[in-house]
């Protein structure tokens, strides 16, 4: 694996060292030596597929408030999406800022989420499926969000909204 780290402290983009012969191909997409070699989230209590019949679909901007709060490591498994995070960690030097990145079956990337961050996608193209870990349970208690299109983080998404759950629709908007 090649980690290239983002311009958003923690983050990481995590990209594929295929193998490939006239079997096809093979690549380690976690190493928990390689992981804790960079201080990154080396337990993963769950893995989550998502999947998406419609470009322009959003799913975001999701996070899990302390004690619950989680690191992500999301990839594309089939078509592509762009995929953002936000930094949410107050003191953090690049708090409330955003980073994005495509992910698709083409590149191999996968997003590392650290905890303290929200995290979104749109999908790029019909039928998109994103396969995620995650490090901590579920608990509805902690769950929050941003608004894909809070005017304060203003997220450049690259194609129109075309759906979006009345929940993510609704989450309220950061304090000017």
């Amino acid at each position: 694996m090649r980690f290239e780290p983002i311009p958003l402290d923690g983050g990481y983009l995590i990209y594929l060292e295929p193998r490939a012969d006239a079997r096809g191909m093979f690549a380690r997409v976690f190493c928990t030596q390689e992981f804790a070699a960079k201080s990154l989230e080396t337990v993963f209590v769950q893995a989550n597929v998502s999947t998406n019949a419609r470009a322009g679909t959003l799913r975001g901007m999701h996070f899990q408030r302390a004690p619950h709060a989680e690191a992500k490591l999301v990839r594309c498994i089939k078509g592509a999406v762009y995929d953002v995070i936000v930094d949410m960690r107050e003191g953090s030097p690049t708090y409330l800022r955003w980073f994005g990145a495509e992910l698709s079956e083409g590149n191999g990337a996968a997003m590392y989420v650290p905890k303290g961050f929200a995290h979104g996608y749109q999908a790029l193209t019909d039928g998109a499926a994103v396969l995620y870990m995650v490090s901590a349970y579920y608990a509805p208690e902690a769950e929050g969000g941003l608004r894909f299109d809070d005017p304060k983080l203003s997220i450049a998404w690259p194609r129109a909204v075309t759906y979006i759950s009345d929940k993510d629709a609704k989450w309220p908007l950061l304090p000017r």
